[in-house]
């Protein structure tokens, strides 16, 4: 895969996360609370890849 490749799979699945998660109205629940790990794990992976997500990111915890 490469690099370009994995930021759009990246930002697609990001993008896809943070409507489940602005869905969820339990920010309490296990299932949020594993949506929100993955977040982080592709905040760091995007900022590493130098996307800027100050348009993507819409959920910003």
């Amino acid at each position: 895969m490469t690099k370009e490749e994995m930021i759009k799979i990246s930002v697609e699945e990001f993008a896809r996360l943070q409507k489940y998660m602005l869905l969820t109205s339990d920010k309490e629940s296990a299932a949020y609370k594993e949506m929100k790990g993955r977040y982080i794990e592709l905040k760091v992976i995007l900022t590493t890849s130098s996307v800027n997500l100050s348009e993507l990111d819409i959920v910003k915890e």
